[in-house]
């Protein structure tokens, strides 16, 4: 064999290698992180998105399915703890972000207001998703400085979970079945009286242990339901009011009479509920889905007498609203080839069309057509939730740190509710706190 012969044989027997090793189209790859917990062990490999439930379920099973229809896309999936900001910002300032990331409508504006997530609408245009079609809250929580700078996939908020049977044992329902709501304050502390007395249970089931969401969800809704205009400058909190002092004082009360649970964390607290240790669980529409899905299984508490939701009651006399929020896919702002933000566009567009099949976790969708859908409006629960869509009132979206505020206040009620501290000092610690955090940014 001559030298010539021999180099041209390794040469070909190389490239043969090399066609052998690498695939002809080989595939895009995105890095997505995301919250929402973590259940590889029953839903890792399902692509059957309609046997999925919960959002851990739903957003497994649909990003599966996204893989398996897009083989020259492959996701990369990271889930971290909620929230995962903490995480999210420290990956920022390593110049190493995941391509696309579950955001929360009220922390965008934390990222976009310093270049760090990519403007969405040229993208979602190339790939036919328009403005219009989403909903207005949607849609406002997620435009910042007038571009789009998340994929909307739903709003949520907090909500009366209810366990009817033990609601019957108090004698708290109404000729149709459905339960007695409170009006004011001054009837909410009767029913949980009376529902103490009828059913030796505490009224409110509450994830008051290792906990700062909940007290400033509940708070902002009670604030709105009083026309409090507590951000009217979103670089100044008015929050040693007399309104604040009531929304407290209230929740206190619920405290000190022991008309709620107390040590309990966010799972412990839904263990309890579905066990049966109380009338009302505060917990967000997220939990839609798997609440339905025990009242339907023989032998559970929310089986023996029914479960039924609703927003939270208008206790106050000012304008009906509650505290909301949503989801949101952003984008990390960085040089991309033009197959990555194409594969990206593809991703969006899946979940916008997918839409549906996220509501089923109980959150309210993003997109218009979803929500006015036969089809949304025949899931369980959903004529009672349905008034969110004009309740649901976020923070100004000019506010920064929402998240930030959010433990500031969480702290400083559990202080005020659990007796560490008077509830004036607490509203007086509250809002110095949060006007110094605003006013370094």
């Amino acid at each position: 064999m001559t030298h010539s012969l021999r180099k041209y044989m390794l040469a070909a027997a190389s490239a043969l290698a090399l066609a052998v090793a690498t695939p002809a189209l080989a595939a895009t790859e995105l890095t997505v992180q995301r919250f929402f917990g973590a259940c590889d062990a029953e839903f890792g490999t399902n692509t059957d998105v309609s046997k999925a439930v919960g959002e851990c379920g739903i957003i497994t099973s649909l990003i599966n399915k996204f893989n398996a229809d897009n083989p020259d896309v492959h996701v990369i999936v990271t889930t971290v703890e909620w929230p995962g900001y903490d995480q999210l910002t420290a990956q920022f300032a390593a110049g190493d972000p995941p391509d696309i990331v579950t955001v929360h409508h009220s922390v965008l504006g934390d990222y976009q207001s310093k270049g760090l997530l990519m403007p969405l609408d040229d993208l979602l245009k190339t790939v036919g998703v328009s403005p219009s079609d989403f909903t207005d809250a949607s849609l406002s929580g997620v435009t910042k400085d007038g571009k789009i700078h998340g994929l909307p996939i739903d709003n949520w908020t907090m909500l009366f979970h209810v366990n009817l049977d033990l609601f019957k044992k108090a004698g708290l329902v109404n000729a149709d079945g459905t339960p007695k709501l409170p009006a004011s304050v001054d009837e909410l502390m009767a029913q949980a009286k009376q529902f103490k007395e009828k059913t030796g249970k505490p009224y409110f089931v509450q994830n008051l242990a290792n906990e700062v969401a909940l007290y400033t969800r509940n708070l902002y809704t009670y604030l709105f339901q009083q026309d409090s205009d507590f951000f009217a400058d979103p670089k100044q909190v008015k929050m040693n009011t007399a309104e604040a002092k009531k929304v407290l004082e209230m929740y206190k009360a619920i405290y000190d009479n022991d008309d709620t649970t107390k040590d309990l964390d966010y799972a412990a607290s839904i263990n309890a509920f579905l066990a049966g240790e109380g009338g009302v669980h505060l917990n967000g529409t997220w939990v839609i889905g798997d609440y339905t899905a025990s009242s339907e299984t023989s032998g559970t508490a929310l089986n023996a007498g029914g479960y039924a939701v609703y927003p939270y009651p208008q206790l106050f006399s000012g304008k009906k609203a509650q505290y909301a929020d949503g989801h949101s896919w952003a984008v990390s702002q960085k040089d991309r080839t033009p197959e990555e933000e194409a594969a990206i566009g593809k991703f969006l567009k899946f979940f916008n069309d997918n839409d549906y099949e996220w509501s089923r976790t109980g959150h309210l969708p993003a997109v218009k057509a979803v929500l006015e859908s036969d089809a949304f409006k025949k899931l369980p629960h959903r004529d009672t939730i349905a008034p969110i869509a004009t309740l649901g009132t976020p923070l100004p979206s000019t506010v920064q740190r929402q998240f930030a505020i959010q433990d500031i206040i969480g702290q400083e009620m559990n202080a005020a509710i659990t007796g560490q501290k008077e509830i004036d000092a607490a509203l007086a610690d509250m809002e110095s706190r949060i006007n110094e955090l605003l006013a370094n940014i």
